[in-house]
C-alpha cells in the first residue's frame, strides 16, 4: 500500500502541473496585463486579473484537452488526463510568454500616449493661465482630460457653478501643441454623453 502511495505522489509531482500553473500564471498574467498592456493605454489590476483568469480558464477547459490528444499521439503510454495536464501546463506558459511579448511590443505606443497626455496637460495649463478667468485659474488643480481621438484631447476646469467648466481642445500632432477654447461649457462627464 505504501508503494502505491509513493507511485501516486511521484506522478502528482511529475504530472499534475496544470492547476498549480493555472493559479500562479493567472496572477502573473494579470500583473503583466496591468503593467504591460497589449492593446490600450492601460488596464486596472482587477480587470486584468479577471481577463487573465478567463483566458487561462479557456486554455484549461478547451485547448488543453484538444492539445492532450496531440501529446498522446507522440506518447501513447500516457493516460488521457496526464497528456491533457502536460499540454495545459505548456499552453498556460505559452499564454504568459505571448502576453509578455505583446506587452513589450506595445510599450512604445503606451509611452507615446503618456508623453502626449503630459504634453497636452502642459499646453492646456499654459493656455488657461493666460486666457481663463481668474476663478478658473484658481482651480487648475481640478482639471480633467478626456481623449477624443488619437492625439486630440479635451481638458476642462470647473468654473465654480454646477455643471459649468472652462474647456479647451488640445491637438498634439504639431509642435507646439495647438490649443483652442471650447465654447461649450459642459464638463467632460456631460460632454461624453452628448459628443458623437
Amino acid at each position: 500500500m505504501e508503494r502505491a502511495s509513493l507511485t501516486r505522489l511521484r506522478w502528482r509531482l511529475r504530472g499534475a502541473w496544470m492547476w498549480p500553473a493555472f493559479a500562479a500564471l493567472t496572477v502573473v498574467d494579470g500583473v503583466l496585463l496591468h503593467e504591460l498592456p497589449i492593446a490600450s493605454d492601460g488596464i486596472a489590476l482587477v480587470p486584468a486579473l479577471l481577463l487573465s483568469g478567463f483566458l487561462n480558464l479557456f486554455v484549461v477547459a478547451v485547448a488543453a484537452p484538444l492539445s492532450g490528444r496531440l501529446v498522446r499521439r507522440r506518447r501513447a503510454d500516457l493516460p488521457k488526463v496526464v497528456a491533457a495536464d502536460y499540454a495545459g501546463a505548456a499552453l498556460l506558459g505559452a499564454v504568459t510568454v505571448a502576453l509578455l511579448v505583446g506587452g513589450l511590443l506595445h510599450r512604445p505606443a503606451v509611452e507615446r500616449a503618456d508623453r502626449d497626455l503630459r504634453l497636452q496637460a502642459g499646453a492646456a495649463r499654459d493656455f488657461m493661465l493666460t486666457n481663463a478667468p481668474p476663478a478658473v485659474r484658481a482651480r487648475l488643480g481640478h482639471a480633467d482630460t478626456i481623449r477624443l481621438s488619437d492625439r486630440f484631447y479635451r481638458t476642462c476646469v470647473p468654473e465654480g457653478r454646477p455643471r459649468r467648466a472652462f474647456c479647451v481642445f488640445v491637438r498634439t500632432t504639431q509642435d507646439p501643441p495647438v490649443v483652442r477654447e471650447d465654447h461649450d461649457r459642459s464638463p467632460n462627464a456631460a460632454y461624453r454623453t452628448v459628443a458623437p
